[in-house]
């Protein structure tokens, strides 16, 4: 996929796409049914299939205090977008003052002047330009004038609620990441270095990988049936996942993400990990002693276990006969 940074600004860029618009943040279901359109009507038409999105989010520059935390780092974002079948990733520099530019301008000097898409999907409900100006019956009444199509894509819906990036970022927060996963249509992944720890974990008997995550939007505190990747080892590791200040042993710790990887002894220090989570099997607590905690820490891994096994076994076909 080719990446074009300060596409706004550059003089250089593919013409003739199909573009779809949007941030992008979790590439989540909702977002897909863009792509998805996106992408099928590109190997109709034989163009390039592009997104244009923006970095950083617009309330970062705009309200900071209400910046909500990105649910993908820009490198997930980007590979997700390329399995997708995105074949081009224009990224627009939100700026203050790129933040007045009128929707009409941005329309006819970008997406037409510079871009000549021939198709522009976005959401329905897509809003754009200064003051949240542009709409999608403005975008389709200028790609009429202009000579692109505008097509807006419904919302897609689970349970009675449009699925969005807010509501996948509370279901994270509040630790229900099987909820977030029906939305995201993947599990929620966070990436990063394992890092040395203090070993509390070695000395209680269940060693752990401490990882020093890339994200700062992280799951509730609590313990999480959870899958790791290495990259010096195929495919992956069931692992017991303790998000927390470990108040049995420590006051005012640091918080940390601590796995343990289930049937696994090797030293993987400073190799950077993937992490998904699949279940929240229990909160964060104060336990009487260490060994209480220890004996908990079996317990939870007990569990890890079975979560897998009970997962494993729904996917299994049936048998024939």
């Amino acid at each position: 996929m080719l990446v074009a940074q300060d596409a706004y600004d550059s003089s250089d860029l593919p013409q003739g796409s199909v573009v779809g618009i949007g941030n992008f943040d979790g590439v989540h279901r909702g977002q897909c049914a863009i792509l998805e359109r996106v992408v099928a009507r590109a190997r109709e038409l034989r163009v390039a299939a592009a997104v244009v999105t923006f970095d950083p989010h617009p309330l970062a520059v705009l309200r900071p205090e209400q910046a909500p935390l990105a649910i993908t780092t820009q490198a997930q974002k980007e590979r997700l977008l390329s399995e997708a079948g995105i074949a081009v990733m224009l990224v627009v520099r939100f700026t203050r003052e790129f933040s007045r530019t009128p929707a009409r301008q941005f329309v006819r000097e970008f997406l037409w002047g510079r871009l000549r898409a021939c198709e522009i999907h976005v959401g329905e409900s897509f809003t754009f330009g200064y003051r949240r100006e542009g709409t999608f019956e403005m975008l389709r009444g200028l790609g009429e004038e202009l000579g692109f199509t505008a097509c807006g894509v419904p919302e897609v819906m689970l349970r009675g609620e449009r699925i969005s990036s807010t509501r996948i970022r509370r279901a994270i927060v509040e630790g229900r990441v099987d909820d977030a996963a029906e939305m995201l249509g993947r599990h929620f992944c966070i990436t990063g270095a394992v890092v040395r720890g203090d070993r509390m974990g070695k000395r209680l008997g269940w060693p752990t990988i401490n990882v020093a995550a890339e994200h700062k939007l992280l799951p509730a505190d609590g313990v999480y049936a959870s899958r790791v990747r290495l990259p010096s080892f195929p495919g992956g590791f069931d692992c017991a996942t303790n998000i927390g200040t470990r108040p049995t042993v420590y006051e005012n710790y640091q918080r940390v993400v601590e796995s343990h990887i289930l049937d696994f002894k090797s030293d993987v220090y400073g190799q950077r990990v993937e992490l998904s989570f699949h279940k929240r099997l229990r909160e964060e607590r104060i336990f009487p002693t260490v060994m209480d905690l220890s004996a908990q820490i079996g317990r939870d891994v007990e569990a890890t276990r079975e979560y897998f096994s009970r997962r494993r076994l729904e996917q299994e076909p049936p048998p024939a006969g």
